[in-house]
């Protein structure tokens, strides 16, 4: 008999797979209690599927073979059952319900499928006729979401289930050849209780098995299950480094509600004071914000001391560290973002090793882009961590306001670009600065019959500056005059570039010829401040800028002729690109542009650029520089990967021997090597590492003490990874020392558990 309502009270029953958490067998516990296999039971079912039920009295029935006995009430549906109530569905090659003692049994190949997708299996179902409560013998349950928990049995009441010798995994328990194994972490418990409403799982005397072999006992141990995540204690972090001793870090997350949580994280350290670390993150419909605060009591000690160990008698003082950001948007054309990232003392972070950066900016911007226009006004100031540095000298930009409106040329046709921006810079002991200006450019692209891309280019600017404390800034060239000045800026461009595309190789292959032609006249530059346009350096990316250079402050007045050849071959699984170029000053007048920048005399330097992809294989990119009078090298930089994304190294070369000017900023010579790798020699066993080594010596940079060869971080790990568990262990070495920021050794254990809900 099939497709028949069945008015039976199994409601509840069917339910008790509803909300279990995502569980799979574990072979060394209930090894004992069934001998069964680990992967999920395979149920072939021929009967057609249930109707489904018209009210919550009904059931969906589908059987081959029903039976009824009204002398002992007892009715038995055998061979394929199926029954469906509220979209939880039974199967089991037989049911018994005896309507006198009210007790449903199941038996044979039983899967209950709640309405979220989660599946319980086992060998018997013995549950009541109202299906709140009920045992089953060698129960496996597996959730939607991932993860398995199996017992050698197990009972519901009132909607709490309690296992027994059970054992909980978020891992498969098949390789990749469908057989069955172990799996790489399991948690073991003598009791397990998990209760639907809470979403959160509890063990009593339970234990962490990593690769079969007992790890850490968490007698008091819970967590959520599912994608929502709980409150907890998370995995614990072990560090080891010369400065601070051994270090456990212990987080606790609490959740607050579905869109905000918190983590606290204590440090221990062993030859430090304890730390305090606090993440808060909130996310609502508009955007997010995230705030994390270090804090602790200690010694500081000097960037510049030569000892990392605090004189006798110093005085301890709070030290700590903020990092906030967020975003708002207000509307689809409006946001809102800022940033502050702000430090007690200079060596905090890299004593604690949180962050190397060696300046701290904090930003508030607000903005407005729309489909030809932009706004924005935004403020910013900066923290030097940098030796040596003067924080007086640091700037503060309140405000910076940008418009820019963009609108097609009715008359010429092209593009025009109207701006207007404005910027005020403060210090506490330096000099201070406010400009505006308003500009105008106009583009016009164009293709002539022999296929030559011609684009015209004007562009008009009138600039308003005032300045004050002039005598405190460091280098004359950036000063300019104190008091209210004004400049006018013009120039115009014509670009050609001739394209021949062709096959070639078995692939396509472009050439491509370029000439551009810059007039200026002489420009004010000196005689106003320069804030953003102090580091210059003739590049490939630049080559062909109206203004090549980096800001607003200074602008290239000359005629100049630029010339260069661009080449791309394209094939299936190969590809080249490369320019190559160098820019001719046609008037004889003196030029701001500094030595050693390429550009300082009427004939530039040589710049380009050479790309060579193969496959996802190797990546290979190199960038020269090559002075005009002598072939020397004066900028060398390469940046290669060559292996997939499993097993590959990494080189990267950089060596500037620019000569310039040492009192410029961002100018200093040097020369680095960058090398890194990762070798998977298992399926998920890797070794990975890499090192920064410092090859500066008075060859690029005359100050230079070094010899040469001088290490600055080494680091070499070791790492698993697999579908449920992340494990490493990396050492690093560091070679400099800051304040009281040691050079030395360092060791790091990372553990991270997968489908745990935390």
């Amino acid at each position: 008999m099939q497709n028949s309502p069945f008015p039976l009270r199994l409601k509840q029953a069917l339910a008790a797979g509803a909300a279990l958490p995502c569980l799979a067998l574990m072979p060394s516990m209930i090894a004992q209690a069934a001998a069964q296999d680990l992967a999920t039971p395979q149920t072939t079912i021929s009967a057609p599927d249930a109707p489904v039920p018209e009210s919550d009295e009904q059931i969906g029935f589908a059987a081959d073979a029903l039976e009824y006995d009204s002398d002992s009430e007892i009715v038995t549906a055998s061979g394929n059952v199926q029954l469906l109530r509220e979209g939880n569905r039974l199967r089991a090659d037989k049911v018994v319900w005896n309507r006198n003692s009210g007790k449903v049994e199941a038996t044979g190949n039983v899967s209950v499928t709640d309405p979220e997708g989660n599946i319980a299996y086992g060998d018997r179902f013995d549950v009541t006729d109202s299906l709140q409560d009920g045992m089953v013998q060698n129960m496996l349950l597996v959730l939607q979401s991932g993860g398995r928990l199996a017992a050698a049995n197990g009972e519901r009441k009132g909607g709490v289930y309690t296992l027994h010798k059970a054992a909980y995994t978020g891992c498969v328990v098949e390789d990749h050849n469908g057989c069955p194994k172990e799996p790489t972490w399991q948690i073991k418990a003598v009791k397990v209780v998990y209760d639907p409403v809470k979403a959160r799982v509890k063990y009593t005397n339970a234990s962490i098995e990593l690769f079969g072999l007992p790890l850490i006992p968490m007698p008091g141990f819970s967590h959520p299950v599912g994608d929502n995540g709980g409150s907890g204690l998370l995995v614990p972090n072990l560090r080891y480094d010369r400065t601070n001793g051994f270090e456990v870090a212990l987080p606790y997350y609490m959740k607050i509600a579905p869109n905000r949580d918190i983590t606290v994280t204590p440090h221990i350290y062993t030859d430090a004071l304890p730390m305090l670390e606090t993440n808060y993150r909130h996310l609502w419909d508009r955007g997010a914000y995230q705030i994390t605060g270090y804090a602790t009591y200690g010694s500081r000690l000097a960037t510049s001391s030569s000892s990392s160990t605090p004189p006798a008698g110093s005085e301890k003082d709070f030290r700590g560290y903020l990092d906030a950001s967020g975003g708002l948007q207000l509307t689809p054309e409006w946001s809102i973002n800022g940033s502050i990232r702000a430090t007690t003392d200079r060596t905090f972070l890299r004593r604690y090793d949180i962050s190397r950066d060696d300046r701290l900016r904090s930003t508030l911007n607000a903005q407005r882009i729309g489909e030809n226009s932009y706004f924005s006004i935004a403020g910013w100031a900066v923290q030097t961590l940098r030796t040596g540095d003067s924080q007086g000298q640091m700037p503060i930009a309140l405000p910076v306001i940008d418009y820019r409106l963009r609108m097609k040329d009715p008359v010429l046709g092209g593009v025009v670009q109207l701006q207007a921006n404005s910027l005020a810079i403060t210090r506490t002991h330096g000099q201070d600065t406010q400009r505006a200006f308003a500009a105008f450019e106009w583009n016009l692209r164009k293709l002539t019959p022999m296929g030559q891309e011609v684009t015209f280019t004007t562009y008009l600017r009138g600039d308003v500056y005032h300045s004050s404390d002039n005598l405190l800034t460091s280098v004359a060239s950036y000063a300019g005059d104190p008091g209210w000045k004004a400049r006018g800026i013009a120039a115009a461009a014509i670009d050609v570039r001739w394209p021949f595309m062709g096959e070639a190789f078995g692939g396509v292959q472009r050439i491509a010829p370029r000439v551009q032609i810059v007039a200026a006249p002489r420009i004010a530059n000196l005689s106003v401040p320069n804030e953003d346009a102090r580091a210059i350096d003739l590049e490939d990316s630049n080559l062909f800028a109206l203004n090549r250079f980096s800001g607003y402050d200074r602008f290239e007045d000359s005629t100049r002729v630029t010339y260069g050849l661009e080449y791309s071959l394209s094939l299936p699984d190969f590809s080249l690109e490369s320019v190559v170029g160098q820019s001719y000053r046609l008037n004889s007048r003196e030029s701001i542009l500094p030595d050693g920048t390429g550009l300082s005399d009427r004939l530039s330097d040589i710049v380009g650029r050479t790309t060579v992809r193969y496959k996802d294989f190797i990546s290979f990119t190199h960038r020269f520089r090559v002075d005009k009078d002598n072939l020397s090298i004066r900028r060398n930089e390469i940046d290669a990967t060559i292996g997939s994304r499993k097993t590959y190294a990494t080189v990267g070369y950089l060596r500037l021997n620019r000569n310039a000017n040492l009192s410029l900023e961002d100018l200093q010579d040097r020369e680095e090597l960058r090398l890194g790798g990762r070798v998977q020699f298992a399926r998920f066993w890797s070794v990975f590492g890499s090192t920064v080594i410092d090859l500066t010596d008075a060859k690029e940079d005359p100050l230079s003490v070094a010899d040469g060869y001088e290490p600055v971080r080494h680091r070499l790990g070791v790492a698993y990874e697999d579908d449920c568990l992340t494990l490493g262990l990396t050492w690093r070495r560091d070679y400099q020392v800051l304040g009281d920021a040691r050079k030395g050794n360092s060791f790091q254990l990372r553990l991270a558990f997968r489908n745990i809900g935390i």
